[in-house]
């Protein structure tokens, strides 16, 4: 039997949301697929990636352990195919009053959004540099680009996640391997449910972007090799490019009356 010939990718947090349009994405565009999510979405979302024609590998992993994340690095390598492109996108929130919100799950957040990533990214890119050739996205997010009262702890999770993509994408100018985070605006998912921000005005609005539209960009981005890509609506990516400008503590109290508990009401 002859070798397959399509590209291989791996996207975590596949299972729903960006995650899984980001998955949409690469199956659409000639891809097959290791997908990674620790709930029972994931394998619906692997029949409807077979749907598209993509050969599906599902592992499930709860990606706060550290041996889970190992779990994924070795499902990768015994495909036995080089990873050309990987989508290292699972993440969670969690809103509220820092001195309210519970530790446990921030830490969990913090070893989901930060160690987690740094751990996956490691063994992807030390593969994908002997190789010489790959590509790397991270689901960074605007709220990387300003401190974010009552989100205090994800926002600073997510401007760890810009900083090690931006980081390492110019260790790697003179490589085959390009890197590029993904800033998507308020969405449409499951985020603000499980952040518990549903009672915000940011969570409460209608206005959320589309996922498939944030993945459809962010893939984009990916394939040219973009250093970051602001993704979403025209005023998703305006807001975030201001937020990225304005001074850290203009841009706070901006964010406040958007995030603070209570808000929609």
């Amino acid at each position: 039997m002859s070798a397959p010939t399509r590209p291989l990718a791996l996207v975590t947090g596949a299972s729903s949301g960006i995650g899984l349009e980001l998955a949409k994405q690469f199956a659409q565009n000639g891809f097959d697929l290791v997908v990674v999510a620790e709930d029972d979405e994931l394998e619906p979302a692997a029949a409807e990636l077979r749907g598209l024609g993509a050969a599906v590998s599902p592992v499930r992993a709860d990606l706060t352990r550290r041996a889970e994340v190992d779990k994924v690095v070795a499902a990768v390598r015994g495909s036995g195919r080089p990873l050309d492109a990987a989508a290292l996108n699972a993440g969670v929130g969690v809103a509220g009053r820092f001195v309210e919100t519970d530790l446990d799950a921030e830490l969990n957040m913090v070893e989901l959004n930060c160690a987690s990533t740094v751990q996956l990214a490691k063994h992807v890119v030390r593969d994908m540099v002997a190789r010489d050739q790959g590509r790397i996205l991270f689901t960074s997010s605007v709220a990387s680009q300003a401190p974010e009262p009552f989100q205090a702890v994800y926002s600073a999770t997510k401007a760890f996640v810009q900083f090690l993509a931006l980081g390492i994408r110019e260790e790697l100018t003179d490589t085959g391997v390009t890197v590029t985070a993904l800033l998507p605006g308020p969405t449409d998912t499951e985020f603000f449910d499980r952040a518990d921000a549903t009672d915000t005005k940011l969570g409460a609005s209608d206005k959320k972007d589309d996922p498939a539209l944030v993945a459809r960009q962010g893939f984009e981005g990916l394939m040219k090799g973009e250093a970051s890509v602001f993704a979403g609506s025209v005023t998703s990516k305006l807001m975030g490019k201001l937020s990225a400008v304005l001074p850290d503590a203009i841009a706070g109290k901006s964010h406040k009356p958007m995030t603070r508990p209570g808000s929609a009401g």
